[in-house]
């Protein structure tokens, strides 16, 4: 074998926790030098205990036998030394010393034993949750493509947020939408609202008569399962939108959801106009669902959210200002503007959100070079300058 490869060999089997060890074992031979140049009336023996105790907390349970056995063997070194290796004193302190060892050892391997199970339940609900939540693509037709997912329940990646894409004849549909709950008690309603998407989404419907059979299903799931305690409090709100790859007028239908936010070069934040009908559960029989254009021209970013990211609250219970900050960077990439959101989001909220968090940003880029004027629709003049 050459010098190369056994050296590669050694940084493969090295590991931080083997430079960790050194702690206890450096314990054990300074308690034990110190303690046979001491007077026989002075014990630091019982100190020892201190490295086995260590171990556990960055290394199993060999590493952990190893080091009480060392520990063990140091004792009785110790006793030997000092002539007194037969006295009670001496016996008692080596049996205390094993003893107390064992119980380490069992208890390292009982906790590499849960750290074993709680990574395999991490590992099965990441893949659920991946399956459920399919990862938008970077591209898809003329549109570039950044997403952002901040679940509120810890060791979650998904909540009560959900988004999805799918192409269309022609262009592309998408949803995001928000069931009531967050983290993962509200998966189930997200993912039957996901399902429900999918299944209808390809079907050439207008998005009104979309987001009424998205109605239907939600107000079916909850009369056939919701408990009697929680009747009426299933719902949930949805943005629809239909986004053509030639034409820039742009369709839309929301059922309660918050306002997309249209941002064009030159830090300008636009708010289409939006005609909201009731959250999806709450009034399937009676609700009318409108449908809104916008004009989303080539090299303007459409930004779509939840309200868990303009809810946010800093130390002083103040809201997320998410067009005052957007329109910073209205002239980045999709990618870096929700790399910059992000991070502004969670130093605004102390580093952790009450709320699930979920938010999109859709770049259109020209398929062609033609402008297209005198289009339908309009958005409202309320517009927003950084500065």
């Amino acid at each position: 074998m050459s010098p190369r490869l056994a050296v590669a060999g050694l940084r493969q089997r090295w590991h931080p926790t083997h430079a960790l060890l050194l702690l206890p074992f450096v314990l054990i031979v300074v308690i034990t030098v110190v303690d046979m140049r001491l007077p026989t009336d002075v014990h630091l023996g019982p100190a020892l205990v201190i490295a086995p105790a260590l171990t556990p907390s960055f290394a199993g349970p060999r590493a952990t036998a190893f080091i009480g056995s060392l520990a063990v063997a140091a004792q009785i070194l110790i006793g030997n030394v000092h002539g007194g290796l037969g006295t009670t004193n001496h016996i008692v302190q080596i049996i205390t010393l094993a003893v107390l060892s064992v119980l380490l050892v069992v208890y390292s391997a009982l906790r590499e034993r849960r750290q074993a199970q709680l990574a395999q339940v991490r590992t099965v609900a990441e893949a659920a949750q991946h399956v459920l939540m399919w990862p938008l693509p970077e591209q898809i037709g003329p549109l570039r493509i950044a997403s952002l997912y901040l679940a509120a329940e810890d060791e979650a990646q998904i909540g009560g947020d959900l988004y999805a894409v799918t192409r269309s004849d022609g262009g592309v549909r998408m949803l995001i939408g928000d069931v009531r709950g967050k983290g993962l008690p509200a998966i189930g309603e997200a993912a039957l609202l996901l399902g429900a998407f999918r299944e209808s989404a390809h079907r050439h419907i207008p998005l009104p008569e979309l987001a009424a059979t998205l109605d239907r299903s939600v107000s079916r799931y909850a009369a056939d399962l919701e408990p009697q305690e929680q009747a009426g409090e299933r719902f949930a709100t949805a943005l629809l939108v239909d986004i053509p790859d030639q034409d820039p007028v742009t369709h839309m239908t929301s059922c309660g959801h918050p306002p997309p936010m249209l941002l064009s070069p030159g830090h300008v934040v636009t708010f289409p106009s939006l005609h909201p009908s009731p959250p999806l559960g709450v009034e399937h029989d009676s609700a009318e669902h409108t449908l809104d254009v916008f004009s989303f021209e080539a090299g303007d970013t459409l930004l779509l959210y939840t309200d868990g990211v303009v809810e946010a609250r800093d130390a002083h219970g103040r809201f997320y200002p998410l067009a005052e900050r957007a329109a910073r960077w209205t002239d980045e990439s999709p990618e870096a503007l929700v790399h910059h959101l992000r991070h502004d989001l969670l130093a605004h909220a102390g580093g952790r959100l009450d709320d699930d968090a979920a938010l999109i940003a859709l770049h259109r880029t020209p398929l062609d070079r033609r402008r297209h004027h005198g289009l339908a629709g309009g958005t409202d003049a309320f517009r927003h300058r950084a500065g």
